[in-house]
């Protein structure tokens, strides 16, 4: 059985997607599955070349808002930026209402960079898309910042958003404990590959060419990631694994950093086939496995091999 309606990108996000997203991006993309010292130090790196190094956290993905309200918690927070190198850092929790108030975008007075942290992508861009701070935090990227995150701050990255629900239900079992084991492989493994059910929503939208998945290898995500290229075959699919990121330069490439793998799937090529019962078959579909210091070029869809 499936749920409907579908979610996708509506009309009117797309418009607004359009309208603010840079026509020409001047800035860098810092999309990690999770992150390292290294490559948060990179992030810090391009934050201090790229202007006055002050970096603005989000953490509205985590699911404990009154833990980051805690002072000592920002404090540490605050000082192991600064020990990677941070001139200044400040963290903001929005709501939503906070977000849509032009006023707030002030907390970005200065800022060129800005990091998203880790936990339910569905949560932080609930917050932000569509809001005068989206639309700030895109100006910054235009203008030459730098835009970073983990995780789920990673998965919003795209104008595309995998939001890690799918349509499918889950057949109930008699045993609980056997259920929720089911529910947890359902919800983060995804146990099929077929059309039209893994769920996506409007994100942020520095990355129109392609979707960003995260935990890829660690957490066996390649189903979903494969179902939604072939639902969407003119955009690329990326899987980035765990301690592993994407350095997503201004002329549309990038540099896998970090100790583990990315994906890329490609169907843009292929030949694609779904049955009425959601069934996929795709002869053609290109896939790409990278590690550190190999790149990719974004517009050509093509790898560049190691530098």
């Amino acid at each position: 059985m499936r749920k409907i309606p579908a979610l996708g990108l509506s009309l009117s996000m797309a418009i607004f997607l359009s309208s603010c997203s840079p026509s020409q991006t001047k800035g860098y993309l810092v999309i990690a599955g999770t992150t390292t010292e290294s490559v948060k130090k990179k992030f810090v790196e391009l934050a201090n070349r790229t202007g006055d190094g002050k970096i603005v956290v989000f953490p509205m993905a985590s699911s404990n808002w009154d833990n980051w309200r805690t002072p000592s918690v920002i404090e540490a927070r605050t000082e192991a930026w600064k020990e990677l190198g941070a001139r200044e850092v400040e963290h903001h929790i929005l709501t939503r209402e906070q977000a849509l108030d032009k006023e707030n975008t002030k907390i970005l007075d200065g800022v060129n960079a800005v990091w998203f942290w880790g936990g339910s992508q569905v949560r932080l861009a609930d917050v932000l898309v569509g809001t005068p701070i989206h639309q700030r935090i895109l100006e910054i990227y235009k203008n030459g910042g730098v835009i970073g995150g983990s995780s789920a701050g990673s998965q919003v990255m795209s104008e595309i958003m995998i939001t890690g629900q799918q349509r499918t239900e889950i057949k109930p079992y008699d045993d609980p404990n056997e259920r929720i084991s089911r529910l947890k492989r359902a919800l983060f493994r995804f146990e099929t590959i077929e059309a039209d059910n893994v769920i996506p929503a409007p994100g942020f939208g520095f990355i129109k060419s392609a979707m960003i998945d995260t935990h890829s290898v660690k957490m066996k995500r390649y189903t979903r990631l494969i179902s939604i290229v072939a639902d969407n075959p003119q955009l690329l699919g990326i899987g980035i694994d765990d301690k592993t990121a994407i350095i997503v330069k201004p002329d549309d490439t990038f540099e896998v950093a970090g100790e583990r793998s990315v994906i890329v799937f490609d169907a843009s090529g292929a030949t694609v086939h779904i049955d009425s019962d959601h069934a996929i078959s795709a002869y053609n579909v290109t896939m790409h496995i990278l590690k550190a210091g190999d790149w990719f070029d974004l517009k050509a869809k093509r790898v560049m091999g190691p530098k």
